[in-house]
């Protein structure tokens, strides 16, 4: 008897079946661009043979203007088609399904060449598009019909059109970017008829026996955009024109409500895929932030749709419907929803991977074999670099002890997850201490490791992690000034008036610590409210008219930093936004561009400026020392004085913020070569 009864049960197409009501939602992974087929192919396959029930690719461009940058890949030649046949054979030898996006980036892509159904400039694009004639029009469809019917040659299982997140498709829907008086816009038949056109002409192509799936925008988020009314008349087109499955999207790339990051509550958005559940006869997806079985499992038994959508869990962890499938959902690897290592990797031109699993994406140049030789190997520091080290070295047959001072696993994720929307890291901390019981680590916790504790071990590795550091102002040592280690642990108590000195990533989230009291992310009515979500039944686009609505701030809070540019700047390149906005919201005062001179009982003195002048109090009742850390070495520096040899790694390496992707893939790394 399985406790997922839902999440597995089969979902009868008709023409095909698949396995379970998992889909692995699409990704721009950068894999395809690379050209190297065998890797791509061993990115899907993995996921196949993890029990997913159908994986839906990264965009592929009908066209070059469709791209969204310049060589972005599709499928153009007969090279391109044998390519992905690579990929499409790996997939079905692992009993997989796989579906090819098709998808136009319109006034989304990077690129002087981009179409539009009006020339009006995307905000998250430097480029004016070119508002196409009819002619273009017909250019465009005929492409996206070419491409499925090239996806189908090539193997592929089915192909879905990417109708939703503020693409081609949907910008010809909303007059926020549709101010054409032809047949292509105007009246809302007329502005939806091109993706109906689209989807209609596919599926005369491609004949009755093959995947149609339509990803539409259930709730767009910005100005001028779909009324309920209008999402429920276009699913009914789309499937009369014949698709076979109607898949979620939520809010356009441009809109200022976060939806998939860290701090969005879980399956934040399914109720509004529930809304459409009876309004039309094909299966229904859902999706957004569900990332473990019993949510999954719990948006199906609550009826808001007929099978779920989920992509970053997939890189976090490639055995992710297996392992539901065995009962051992607490070796999933969770997605964190951090977008550190994918979205901010995407939208920074590098190949994607995963915070939580640094393998995906590299399954065939990272990989991890049994050792020839077993050692003993000690590992000083409980944290994300020394338990990635500590579980690929156990993987492996190594004899693996991990000391710590602390009595816990997690090291400084420990103090990650009291900032209020970061409790995904909970769930990561759980999944490190359930694999470090299962592998057989020894743990020495609550251990101060010396020089002397190590002389039997073949190899040591140090990853002690970071120490603040000393920012050397005047009056620091005083009753009122506090480390963000004590603030975020809980053990100071804090006054109603702060001075937060540092603005990295540690300073945003004390501040937002500061601020909050109940975490909205674990109150979905709060966070809808503070966001400005409303219902898009009673508000065009899903809007709130008076807009976002957060609670009160429970502390008045200056952040400050040195650097004279904006606050946030060096921020996850798709998530600074979310943090700087959320902070904004709380009235949090952020200034830059300081010189700290000194603190007094009255609060922090600074000046401003390369000439200084005089003294400025901000007056505060405790001020919090965020002013960045350096590397804990000293037991690496007694080691090697010994003659010891030592690898050193995470924070111990380098004190560049608290980076956890780049410590667990250092760890890994190290291991898989030890």
């Amino acid at each position: 008897m399985t406790r997922y009864p839902h999440l597995l049960a089969p979902l009868d197409l008709g023409f095909t079946t698949l396995k379970n009501r998992v889909l692995m939602g699409s990704m721009h992974t950068g894999l395809e661009e690379t050209k190297d087929w065998n890797r791509v192919a061993e990115f899907y396959a993995a996921r196949a043979r993890g029990g997913v029930a159908l994986m839906v690719t990264g965009g592929m461009a009908p066209n070059p203007e469709g791209g969204v940058f310049p060589g972005a890949a599709g499928l153009y030649t007969d090279d391109d088609i044998t390519n992905h046949r690579i990929v499409t054979d790996r997939v079905h030898a692992a009993d997989g399904k796989i579906a090819m996006q098709i998808l136009h980036a319109g006034r989304y892509a990077y690129s002087p060449d981009c179409v539009a159904p009006s020339a009006i400039k995307s905000p998250i694009s430097p480029f004016a598009p070119n508002a196409l004639d009819e002619a273009g029009i017909e250019k465009q469809i005929s492409d996206m019909v070419t491409a499925a019917t090239r996806a189908r040659q090539a193997g592929y299982d089915g192909v879905e059109v990417m109708g939703s997140e503020g693409y081609f498709l949907n910008q010809f829907l909303v007059t926020h970017t549709n101010k054409r008086t032809d047949r292509w816009g105007g009246s809302y038949e007329n502005r939806m008829r091109l993706p109906v056109e689209v989807v209609r002409r596919v599926r005369a192509a491609l004949g009755p026996d093959f995947i149609v799936i339509y990803r539409l925008s259930m709730i767009d988020l910005v100005p001028d955009g779909s009324t309920w009314q209008e999402v429920v008349q276009l699913a009914k087109a789309i499937e009369n024109a014949g698709a076979t499955i109607l898949n979620t999207g939520i809010g356009w790339h441009e809109a200022r409500i976060p939806t998939i990051a860290t701090s969005v509550p879980r399956r934040a958005f399914t109720w509004v895929t529930k809304k459409l559940m009876g309004q039309v006869g094909i299966p229904v997806i859902t999706s957004n932030r569900i990332n473990m079985p019993d949510v999954a499992e719990a948006v199906l038994s609550d009826g808001c749709a007929d099978m779920v959508s989920m992509a970053r869990p997939f890189l976090a962890d490639a055995d992710f419907v297996a392992k539901a499938m065995a009962g051992t959902a607490a070796e999933i690897a969770p997605c964190i929803a951090c977008n550190q290592a994918c979205l901010d990797h995407t939208f920074g031109g590098k190949l994607s991977s995963c915070l939580v699993n640094p393998r995906a994406c590299h399954e065939t140049e990272l990989t991890v074999e049994a050792a020839v030789t077993k050692k003993k190997i000690a590992i000083i520091g409980a944290g994300p670099a020394g338990l990635s080290a500590a579980l690929t070295a156990a993987e492996r047959g190594h004899h693996v002890t991990i000391f710590d001072k602390t009595h816990e696993l997690g090291g400084q994720l420990n103090m990650a997850k009291q900032v209020p929307g970061k409790e995904e890291f909970w769930g990561l901390v759980e999944y490190y201490k359930t694999m470090v019981a299962k592998a057989g680590i020894t743990q020495r916790l609550g251990t101060t490791a010396t020089p002397d504790d190590l002389t039997d071990f073949d190899d040591i590795i140090i990853a002690t992690g970071v120490a603040p550091r000393d920012p050397a102002i005047p009056g620091q040592d005083g009753p009122n000034v506090l480390s963000y280690i004590d603030v975020l642990r809980g053990k100071a108590k804090v006054g109603q008036t702060v001075a937060v000195i540092g603005a990295g990533g540690i300073g945003f989230d004390v501040a937002e610590y500061l601020v909050t009291d109940e975490s909205p992310t674990e109150n979905l009515d709060e966070w809808l409210q503070e966001w400005g979500v409303g219902d898009p039944e009673a508000t065009r686009g899903g809007l709130r008219p008076e807009g976002p609505k957060p609670d009160a701030p429970m502390r008045q809070v200056t952040l400050l930093q040195r650097k004279s540019e904006k606050l946030g700047k060096r921020l996850g390149k798709t998530t600074g936004w979310i943090h700087r906005a959320g902070l904004q919201m709380k009235n949090v005062r952020m200034v830059g561009g300081v010189s700290y001179e000194k603190i007094d009982a009255y609060g922090l003195y600074v000046t401003y400026g390369p000439d200084h002048g005089s003294p400025t109090l901000i007056p505060a009742d405790t001020i919090v020392l965020c002013a960045g850390q350096v590397p804990e070495r000293s037991l690496a520096d007694a080691l090697i004085a010994a003659g010891r040899a030592v690898h050193i790694i995470g924070g111990a390496d380098v004190a560049a913020e608290l980076d956890a992707k780049r410590a667990i893939d250092q760890g890994t790394r190290l291991a898989a070569t030890l």
